[in-house]
């Protein structure tokens, strides 16, 4: 594959897992820029990479005039995306978008048609993908061994202290869109959609615990009906102290698949118990992610290059999108919601 220029927009937390993933792949693609508010603020970051020193800039207009720049990585806090991504989009670059989408459903179904509109391809840092364990699981599922999916649960039972919601905006509508869900529980959320049919129906429960101060939600339990008939879980939070492994179970009628962090266990009907992994990890930061952005970042290159779908599209993360805003629209009802019903 030819070399690729990307640009990377952002230099918040997960700047440096981004600038470490590309760093492992700069013989594929080089990082041209960062662009930031304050370039001066964001210079460590260069520390973290390996090649050639990117030029930190505040100047989008300049980096997107660049015609080696082929793809753009937008690392932004969602209050800020539509008009960048219009922007970047109108340059013919293609996006590579941390999670979520937007703030909201409609927002982030904006973001999908500008992107669709300019004929620029638009993919999902949605990271839980392409880690070993998921991979092992799709194929899995697409086999067809496992028989018919009965029950499923979603599991996304995490800690956070307050320090991190006392961040200017964090937890808020008006920034992130929301809590947990959009912030954390979304990769599990994703991952788990990616692996079953839609969900249908759902009732549920969300707010705020006692445990932190923040507008948006840090715990939310959701029953789900999905539309192939089967029903399942959502258990979601950043109360849960002092965090576990994320967890996506899928009980099939010939098995059942637990797909963690690091690690996937197949119980199969007839007795037998595979696994794929290398171990059972904490729910804190791991090399591991490092990984698991590169897998994105260089799908996303090679897609551009075939013309063909990233790993994870912004279509298909609107799914994602559409059972978090029926979620919520059963929590403020207290009433059982259709998933996509206004």
């Amino acid at each position: 594959m030819e070399k690729m220029a990307a640009v990377l927009i952002g230099a918040g937390m997960i700047g440096e897992s981004h600038v470490r993933a590309l760093s492992g792949l700069r013989d594929q693609i080089g990082l041209a820029a960062v662009v930031t508010r304050r370039p001066e603020g964001a210079m460590y970051l260069a520390e973290h990479y390996a090649g050639e020193r990117p030029v930190f800039t505040a100047d989008l207009e300049a980096v997107l005039a660049d015609p080696a720049v082929r793809m753009v990585i937008v690392a932004t806090p969602p209050s800020v995306r539509i008009d960048l991504i219009a922007a970047i989009a109108a340059a013919g670059k293609h996006v590579l978008l941390e999670k979520p989408v937007a703030r909201n459903l409609a927002e982030a179904e904006e973001v999908v048609k500008i992107c669709a509109d300019a004929g620029v391809s638009l993919g999902m840092v949605l990271q839980h993908r392409a880690s070993l364990p998921a991979k092992a699981a799709a194929e899995l599922v697409a086999g067809g061994t496992l028989g018919a999916l009965g029950h499923v649960e979603i599991i996304a039972q995490l800690w956070r202290d307050q320090s991190y919601y006392d961040e200017l905006g964090r937890g808020t509508y008006a920034r992130d869109g929301g809590g947990v869900l959009l912030t954390q529980a979304i990769h599990s959320i994703d991952l788990a959609l990616s692996l079953t049919s839609p969900v249908s129906e759902v009732q549920a429960m969300t707010c705020a615990t006692p445990l932190h101060q923040l507008e948006a939600e840090d715990m939310a339990v959701v029953g789900l009906r999905f539309a192939c008939g089967a029903a399942g879980s959502l258990v979601a939070s950043t109360a849960s102290f002092p965090g576990a492994d994320e967890m996506v179970k899928l009980h099939f009628s010939h098995g059942s698949l637990a797909i963690g962090r690091r690690r996937l266990d197949i119980h199969w009907r007839d007795g037998r118990h595979e696994v794929v992994g290398y171990g059972i990890g904490d729910a804190g930061p791991s090399p591991e992610n490092y990984i698991w952005h590169q897998g994105v970042i260089a799908d996303f290159a090679e897609a551009i290059t075939q013309g063909s779908a990233p790993m994870a599209t912004g279509e298909a993360a609107l799914a994602a999108h559409r059972l978090i805003d029926a979620i919520e629209r059963s929590s403020r009802s207290g009433a059982k919601v259709m998933v996509g019903a206004a």
